[in-house]
């Protein structure tokens, strides 16, 4: 009788991945959809009163998406530096010079399949992008910025600047890649989390 083959490694079960709500959560999507109006209104129609109002509705809206990304990015720097300390007292990670940059780059581009679904359901698609902005918007503010500190230039095209702070985020250490076949994670919303924590503990 043959051996068998040796079994695949299980992979390393990272913390989740916990969101919480935004406090500007209920007119987020109004704000949003003024932003798009306006930026519709505002391409085709002629310089006035109107236009005016129309473009500040497009910066209230760009500031809605900015603080929505800031408090994602708040709970995807948490939980880097929950990865680390995982990896820190896993004696077979503590050694490959793991770092913050390891975890959010397999975060953005080896998603696990569950979670890719899991954003699916909750209506993201552009998740990757999403996550990489999100934390270029946490790592150029430590507090959401008020609406009056951003200029309108800024505004317009914040996520841009996202796009490039994350870039220099990521390039600012070396870091090692990590496979999604050897590190998994679960997602979940804060009141879904809680909700499960309640159920393990009364069971």
């Amino acid at each position: 009788m043959s051996d068998l083959p040796p079994a695949a490694p299980r992979p390393y079960q990272l913390p989740p991945l916990i969101l919480h709500p935004f406090a500007e959560a209920a007119g987020a999507v109004q704000a949003l959809e003024d932003a798009r109006a306006a930026a519709e209104m505002i391409s085709d129609g002629p310089e006035s009163s109107r236009a005016e109002v129309l473009r500040e509705r497009l910066l209230d809206g760009r500031y809605t998406e900015l603080r929505m990304l800031f408090f994602l990015g708040k709970d995807v720097f948490r939980w880097l530096t929950q990865c680390l300390d995982f990896a820190a007292r896993a004696p077979e990670l503590r050694t490959r010079g793991l770092v913050e940059q390891s975890f959010a780059e397999f975060l953005i581009t080896e998603t696990p399949p569950e979670v890719i679904s899991k954003l699916s359901r909750w209506g993201v698609t552009d998740y990757s992008r999403i996550f990489a902005r999100s934390i270029g918007i946490y790592f150029q503010f430590q507090d959401p910025p008020p609406r009056l500190l951003l200029s309108a230039e800024y505004l317009r095209v914040y996520y841009r600047f996202a796009d490039y702070a994350y870039a220099c985020w990521k390039d600012s250490v070396p870091f090692p890649v990590l496979s999604g076949k050897e590190f998994v994670f679960s997602l979940y919303a804060s009141g879904e989390y809680s909700k499960l924590l309640e159920e393990q503990w009364s069971g």
